[in-house]
């Protein structure tokens, strides 16, 4: 009956910690990471710093994913998703200061007439 008993709370144990794969998380991750490219990330050194460790953490959730750790895939994948979103916004800021230059520059010629 006792072992009986163990085994039944091994078994719920076992069934309750197995997670599906975090597809959904995933395919957060690497729109992101696309996201970041295309804002050109890869030519500001913070953004690109946070590309390269959302792409690497991308690739090594992918490897326990199929290893079937998918917990540790999960929170892999939030830092990777995080690191992403960390890239996007790096870019968006290079790109708005670049705007805000070139918008100084001209107001500079206006006000000198050349």
């Amino acid at each position: 009956m006792r072992t009986s008993m163990i085994a039944l709370a091994l078994l719920l144990v076992a069934c309750g910690s197995s997670l599906p794969p975090p597809s959904d998380r995933l395919a957060s991750a690497e729109a992101a990471s696309r996201s970041a490219r295309e804002l050109g990330a890869e030519r500001e050194p913070k953004a690109q710093l946070h590309l390269r460790l959302a792409t690497e953490q991308i690739e090594q959730a992918k490897k326990l994913m199929a290893d079937g750790d998918n917990k540790r895939a999960d929170l892999i994948l939030q830092r990777a998703n995080s690191d992403a979103e960390l890239a996007v916004m790096l870019a968006k800021e290079n790109a708005a200061k670049a705007a805000a230059e070139e918008a100084q520059a001209k107001v500079k010629s206006l006000r000198t007439g050349k």
